[in-house]
């Protein structure tokens, strides 16, 4: 199993441009508050209904976090702090607002995507999780190394 420099070193490999790192640092944050977003907005069975945060976007949450967490405590403990701002955003614009999450959800999303290409075409390569999905979920780690790295 690859440890998180080897997943970030493998990963930057097709971000280099630095047009492209501003897209993802834009985009990739916005992708995963999208899912998130889409994935709240999907009904719950009604064992979920005693508590607004346990939805399919917490599920999601608590599975991709054994990657995180697999990776090391700090890199977990981050990503649930970065997870927690994501859903606290969800409950506002959705429950709270009453604002249309899964449409608002939906067009960030498809936006995001769109950016990611652009930038991928700037580069001239290939998005990572072509060759692996799990990139998916090293793609966020790459876009907040900067900000918990002095932690490792």
């Amino acid at each position: 199993m690859r440890n998180l420099e080897a997943w970030l070193k493998e990963y930057s490999v097709s971000h280099k441009n630095p047009t492209n790192k501003t897209i993802h640092n834009y985009c990739v944050p916005l992708i995963v508050l999208s899912i998130l977003g889409m994935l709240w907005a999907i009904p719950t069975p009604e064992a979920f209904q005693f508590n607004p945060f346990m939805n399919w976007a917490t599920l999601f949450i608590l599975l991709s976090h054994l990657f995180y967490f697999s990776l090391g405590i700090v890199v977990g403990i981050f990503m649930s702090l970065i997870s927690a701002l994501m859903l606290g955003i969800c409950y506002l614009v959705g429950p709270s607002l009453g604002l249309p999450l899964l449409e608002i959800s939906i067009v960030v999303f498809v936006l995001s995507w769109i950016g990611q290409f652009i930038g991928h075409k700037i580069e001239g390569k290939k998005p990572s999780f072509f060759e692996d999905l799990q990139f998916l979920l090293v793609g966020p780690l790459w876009v907040f190394y900067p900000l918990f790295s002095r932690f490792l």
